[in-house]
């Protein structure tokens, strides 16, 4: 389970783009994320040990017209932890593997989706960059990290 192990520091309001910051143990590793909200994109780094070593984009405002009139649920069930089919993350560097490339567009569209339920009016594209030190299939890794995530956002 992700622990906090430090309170999330905010800039102060004069600063341009809000930063929020915090750290947890996500699978008895240290992770520290990292949220700016600029005015046209939301920039979320992830990183184990230092690493920073796949950076991913997922465009929030959708140019299909069959998901941009789509609302979200109004109720929530199970099946809002699933991500939204329509997000399409792409990898701008990193992801030298197939399988490192297929989890950070896993970890990338479970954030888009998750900022995407917190808000459903965003549009502005989420720049992730993602630092793991381990690549495995953990069910509780991935949900503990996402937790993490939304608690600097």
């Amino acid at each position: 389970m992700a622990s906090d192990s430090s309170a999330a520091l905010r800039t102060p309001a004069a600063y341009p783009a809000v930063t929020k910051q915090t750290a947890g143990l996500v699978d008895g590793i240290l992770t520290h994320v990292t949220s700016i909200l600029f005015a046209d994109k939301i920039m979320v780094t992830i990183t184990q040990d230092g690493r920073l070593a796949q950076w991913m984009h997922v465009p929030l405002n959708s140019s299909n017209p069959n998901f941009a009139d789509q609302q979200l649920p109004s109720n929530i069930d199970e099946n809002s932890l699933l991500p939204m089919p329509h997000f399409t993350p792409k990898t701008l560097l990193g992801g030298s593997t197939s399988e490192r490339e297929t989890v950070g567009q896993l970890y990338a569209t479970q954030i888009a989706s998750a900022i995407t339920m917190k808000n459903p009016l965003e549009n502005r594209t989420i720049l992730i960059g993602l630092g793991l030190s381990k690549f495995e299939a953990n069910r509780q890794a991935f949900f503990d990290t996402i937790d993490l995530v939304m608690t600097s956002l």
